[in-house]
């Protein structure tokens, strides 16, 4: 999964989206009963449904296998996927369930359900969870209970993923390290081992993507919250804000990063051999194995800087969508679809993903995973609030404030206030427009 794409879906997922909603009229899309249908397997004629993703990157080739496979182990259900950049993806779902063309399945990051469930373009679950062989006990609490908005429940978890840490391990062995730190003093320990043996700004650290994910990170491990759980206000200028961005430009100020990082750049620099640490997400697996061959690199939770372990984290989720034309094949074929997916989501670990199914984790599809080495952070992964139009105000606000303070332009206290101000009075909007 490229960066650029990432990034773009962080600065304009939440805001293109909007902007197409607002020219929809205030239409509404009818909520399919979606129970009316029995079994979440399929034997009635033969039905081609459409199935949206923005699985783009090195995850790409492992969704493309699994639909593939799904269509030729039986002969009732066609599934056409339709692939889409998520930085475009909100958008024309949106555009197309309102205009009655919309996809019968999609899978979407878990920060959008609230927002796509308050624009109606995502069914209620609940009825179905039997059918689709679910229960919370197959999947960690805080991923099974994030697919629920205003206690009703619109997607079904398929992996998490998160900020990880990334090293190199021979600048480690340099240094007569063998594991990565797992606090800020081994860190920091660590760091000044190899300036001193003249490796230079070993950890780079980026003023943009994913600086606001190790913020939220370093946020949340100083006990500090992004935003208010109802969506009226931003929280994030507090003093556990104030700390983890101050620690985050002391890293530039001590010389373990060079100044002005740019997008992309501190992945680069790693791949390339250069940083020792990078935190970055676990989309990253497949990029490094196939075009980093002579790289000697592993990854870990990203170490407790703070009071206690945490870190960011999102999660896909399947969905089904709204129709203006109910068909009840295609409900039933949807059904069947979702959960297949969920039943083979060991597989979807060569996505770079961490499958949520408990069971699935348990797979040597997964333990033999680089990524494998996350799943004691599971308890510790935290997810934004379940509140629409959050990822959009946190591009215009949040972000900003971040960069801003890793570059030196503003004080961390400063540039956290002043966001912090603006983040809330868009929050309030948002309680207004969406109805809350």
């Amino acid at each position: 999964m490229a960066l650029t794409r990432r990034q773009l879906l962080a600065i304009a997922g939440g805001a293109a989206m909007t902007s197409v909603v607002s020219g929809c009229g205030g239409s509404t899309v009818p909520t399919i009963d979606t129970g009316s249908a029995l079994g979440a397997s399929y034997d009635g004629p033969p039905v081609t449904i459409s199935y949206w993703h923005g699985f783009t990157g090195g995850d790409g080739p492992a969704m493309r296998d699994l639909v593939d496979r799904f269509n030729s182990e039986q002969d009732r259900i066609t599934v056409e996927q339709n692939t889409i950049n998520w930085a475009q993806y909100y958008q024309r779902v949106v555009a197309a369930i309102h205009a009655g063309r919309g996809p019968d399945v999609g899978a979407m990051h878990l920060e959008q359900l609230a927002t796509q469930a308050a624009r109606q373009t995502v069914n209620p679950l609940d009825d179905v969870l039997e059918e689709l062989g679910l229960s919370a006990e197959q999947y960690p609490e805080q991923v099974w209970n994030a697919g629920v908005v205003d206690g009703v429940r619109y997607g079904v978890p398929l992996d998490v993923h998160c900020l990880a840490s990334y090293a190199n391990r021979s600048m480690l062995q340099r240094v007569d390290v063998s594991q990565q730190p797992r606090t800020g003093a081994e860190l920091r320990e660590v760091l000044d081992a190899m300036t001193a043996a003249g490796l230079e700004t070993p950890f780079w650290m980026p003023n943009r993507w994913p600086a606001h994910l190790m913020f939220l990170s370093l946020l949340w491990q100083f006990g500090g919250e992004p935003y208010a759980e109802d969506g009226s206000e931003a929280l994030f200028d507090s003093d556990a804000g104030v700390e983890a961005l101050s620690w985050m430009r002391q890293q530039v100020e001590d010389g373990y990063s060079p100044d002005n990082v740019a997008v992309d750049t501190q992945y680069t620099a790693f791949k390339n051999g250069e940083g020792a640490f990078t935190w970055d997400g676990i989309w990253q697996v497949n990029d490094l194995q196939a075009a980093a061959e002579d790289l000697d690199w592993g990854m870990a939770p990203i170490p407790t800087i703070g009071e206690k372990p945490a870190v960011w984290a999102n999660s896909h989720h399947l969905v089904l969508f709204r129709d203006r034309s109910p068909d009840d094949d295609r409900l039933q074929a949807g059904k069947a679809f979702i959960r297949y997916l969920t039943e083979q989501s060991a597989a979807w670990s060569g996505a770079g993903m961490i499958p949520a199914r408990n069971e699935a984790r348990e797979t040597p599809e997964f333990t033999d995973s680089p990524q494998a080495a996350l799943a004691p952070a599971i308890p510790a992964m935290r997810f934004l609030p379940s509140v629409p139009g959050v990822p959009d105000v946190q591009a215009q606000t949040l972000e900003t404030a971040v960069s801003e303070a890793i570059l030196g332009r503003l004080a961390p206290d400063a540039a956290l206030r002043d966001a912090a101000g603006r983040a809330t009075k868009l929050l309030q909007a948002n309680l207004d427009k969406f109805g809350r």
